[in-house]
């Protein structure tokens, strides 16, 4: 089984959506399962380097009052999953496209793990994961080489493969993510609880199956 998982590094949702999906998984006893992470960009126009985090979500929430109660919601949700959420170390809403190629720059066994630091690093740490040598940290605590990862995020290495899942994302009619793609069969938009998950794949699973697949 293939589950695709379209997100963004910026998106507190796509966080809490990954791990329901793996600890569903943690509880899955069927068939092996294989993640593919496609890029997502929220807001491509976001300026490469980067803007005023709270500003920025003002103009998203409508209100100082509106934005403090969407934060809270989603850091109890995060809590709830076991995730920490400190949007209070947070100052930059950066432009997530180095993000994604150190994603797609990440071995295949290496790429769940990256993803999960890049996400620490926003929204535990506060730390800009639009910074070149914020993205080479990460790579070097994956075992992977820093400066060398540091100089193909700058040459635009793979800027062909993110197109590709943004167009893919495109054809699909993704407006939003976390988005989730199973065998191609069944897709399910945003952060679902492990139970949702585990009936995806029962019903996925069932029929294949069925299909002989």
């Amino acid at each position: 089984m293939i589950i695709e998982i379209f997100q963004d590094t910026i998106c507190p949702w796509c966080r809490i959506g990954k791990k329901h999906l793996f600890d569903a998984l943690h509880e899955w006893s069927g068939e092996p399962v294989s993640i593919r992470y496609r890029s997502y960009m929220l807001d491509p126009n976001t300026p490469e380097a980067g803007l005023p985090f709270r500003k920025a979500m003002l103009a998203v929430a409508g209100s100082p009052h509106a934005l403090d109660r969407m934060l809270e919601h989603v850091t109890a949700a995060g809590a709830a999953s076991g995730l920490t959420f400190r949007f209070d170390r947070v100052d930059k809403k950066p432009n997530t496209l180095a993000s994604h190629r150190l994603i797609k720059l990440a071995p295949e066994e290496k790429t769940g793990a990256v993803v999960d630091a890049i996400y620490q690093a926003h929204f535990e740490d506060g730390l800009d994961i639009g910074e070149l040598d914020v993205l080479a940290k990460i790579a070097e605590q994956q075992g992977m080489d820093g400066n060398e990862v540091k100089a193909l995020i700058q040459s635009g290495a793979k800027q062909e493969e993110i197109e590709q899942d943004v167009e893919y994302a495109r054809q699909l009619q993704i407006s939003g993510v976390p988005f989730f793609v199973i065998d191609s069969q069944l897709a399910l938009s945003g952060a679902h609880p492990v139970e949702t998950f585990l009936k995806a794949f029962r019903k996925v699973s069932s029929r294949e199956k069925e299909q002989g697949i």
